[in-house]
């Protein structure tokens, strides 16, 4: 627990903290994702 903070805001905090932290790493995967597939489309023969 965090000094002089309640410690239902302190599990709030935590909760927040460890859901951000996913987040960030759901967007980093999909950030990679989203990159691997543009340059797959572009290293496609172009078709009419």
């Amino acid at each position: 627990m965090r000094a002089g903070v309640p410690a239902e805001l302190s599990d709030k905090l935590k909760a927040l903290e460890r859901e951000n932290r996913e987040l960030r790493q759901a967007n980093e995967i999909l950030r990679k994702a989203s990159a691997y597939f543009a340059q797959a489309e572009l290293d496609r023969p172009f078709k009419r």
